[in-house]
């Protein structure tokens, strides 16, 4: 492989090559810039390029690698930044224009945990106002696009990371999660990704001027999203270590004690009161072959109470925005994303006062049931939305589009009301009339076990192969 061509190299792929000196990470780091010139005027997905800050870093690695310092895991890999998370110096926008001249006086843990790994951060990527919206769009940086068309939304809130990972943009993608927004743009376009579970991750921005909500606390995740599942096995272990700055954090490792036999997975296919896409279903029958072939033992099963937590999660999550954030959406937000709350608050009515704190302490009772039923399934393979993922601005289509975008995603919030673990993996690329499309399913995994889920998304990838593939052969 050539040089210019080590973008498409995996993370994996990538660390090894640097780390036995077979390439250098300069050179790695060019050929990532040079994809993200060439690939990302058409996406808007790198909002923030650091070109000349990660050719220093890159250059940094190399000679310390010479003068015989030890390498870390991630060393020379190129990775983006969710422009919601603190880089020292950089701004913490959040897509809303009030906050571009917000910069961040140090790294959040994400960003240093990276670092320290080895890894070369090339630029920053978009996300919509307030990191709210399953769609990528805001008045400050504009729309980020699909690389596979204009027919998909990038997702959201990650939007700018899903595009750009899968574009060839990095081989990590930072995003961050609190009601599907790292599993929002995996299946937009066709990435993998793991939810990491409750307070998995250390979260912190010194930028910030006060805390964050109870239920958002309990509820968002850091994570990454990549385009080879076995990456996440590489990255992860660097993105969970400790830090001082988040006093809740849980110091795991990340591979956990293997299991006993076959692990048995739970399957279904329910929906509830929404219609299941064919080719939805084709890609989860897809799933369960190639776990069953990896030697999976699979069951049906009938998931406890998902469709309750999932509703009640929501509306819980409502009840806190109302309270802490209106005032700053209203007062910032464009009339776009405004309309958008007043959806959600409609459909997704807020709970208030005494009715808030019971469902909030209401997470036990759903999370109790689940940790139960996993005892049994310590991963079950289910969908993750019911159609095909929808077209951009979907979300502005008044109650149909909102009913569409997120009243169908049970269960993307369940998992976040719950704080469990959970995968999304592409099964499937579907023909469809608009254009071609990945279609992703959900692996959900018993808590502090996202390595498992992590296992079930490789044996699915050996057999359904990379989707990245088709998609770079598509934008030539």
């Amino acid at each position: 492989m050539s040089n210019k061509d080590l973008w498409r190299l995996s993370a994996t792929e990538t660390a090894a090559s640097t780390i036995a000196g077979d390439v250098t990470a300069e050179a790695v780091t060019e050929a990532n810039l040079a994809r993200m010139e060439a690939a990302n005027p058409a996406l808007n997905a790198v909002v923030v390029p650091l070109a000349e800050e990660a050719r220093a870093r890159a250059r940094d690695l190399d000679r310390a690698r010479a003068a015989g310092a030890p390498c870390g895991p991630l060393h020379g890999v190129a990775v983006t930044i969710k422009i919601n998370v603190d880089q020292k110096g950089q701004a913490n926008s959040n897509g809303v224009v009030a906050l571009k001249d917000v910069i961040a006086p140090g790294d959040a843990p994400v960003v240093s945990n990276l670092l320290k790994a080895g890894a070369v951060v090339i630029g920053r990527t978009n996300t919509p106002e307030f990191s709210f919206r399953a769609d990528t769009d805001n008045p400050l940086f504009g729309r980020t696009n699909n690389p596979w068309g204009d027919h998909i939304s990038a997702g959201g809130s990650s939007g700018g990371a899903g595009a750009a990972v899968m574009a060839g943009i990095g081989a990590l993608a930072h995003g961050n999660d609190i009601g599907g927004s790292l599993r929002f743009p995996a299946a937009a376009n066709g990435a993998v990704t793991v939810k990491p579970g409750l307070s998995r991750v250390a979260a912190y921005n010194p930028s910030q001027t006060a805390e964050r909500g109870m239920l958002a606390q309990a509820m968002s995740v850091q994570g990454l999203i990549v385009r080879s599942a076995a990456d996440l096995h590489l990255s992860m272990p660097a993105l969970i270590a400790p830090d001082a700055r988040d006093p809740f954090h849980t110091p795991l490792p990340w591979r956990g004690e293997p299991l006993e036999g076959p692990i048995k997975v739970g399957f279904t296919k329910e929906t509830y009161e929404f219609e299941m896409h064919p080719e939805v279903s084709a890609a989860l029958d897809d799933a369960r072959a190639a776990l069953v072939d990896a030697g999976y033992q699979v069951e049906d099963i009938d998931p406890p109470l998902l469709r309750e937590a999932g509703m009640v999660g929501y509306r819980t999550l409502m009840g806190e925005v109302l309270a802490l954030m209106e005032p700053a959406i209203r007062a910032q937000g464009s009339a776009e994303i405004n309309d958008i709350f007043d959806e959600y608050f409609r459909q997704f009515v807020p709970y208030k006062d005494v009715e808030l704190l019971q469902m909030m302490a209401k997470r036990s009772y759903y999370a109790r049931a689940w940790s139960e039923f996993q005892q049994d399934y310590p991963l079950v393979l289910a969908p993750f939305l019911p159609q095909p993922f929808f077209g951009p601005d979907r979300d502005l289509e008044g109650a149909e589009g909102v009913r569409e975008v997120l009243g169908s995603a049970l269960w993307s919030y369940a998992m976040n009301y719950m704080g469990l673990p959970a995968a999304c993996v592409p099964a499937r690329l579907a023909n469809l009339p608009k254009g071609p499309q990945p279609i992703n399913v959900q692996i959900v995994a018993r808590r502090w076990r996202e390595d498992l889920a992590v296992d079930a998304c490789i044996a699915i990838e050996n057999r359904i192969g990379r989707m990245c593939d088709p998609l770079w052969t598509r934008m030539g």
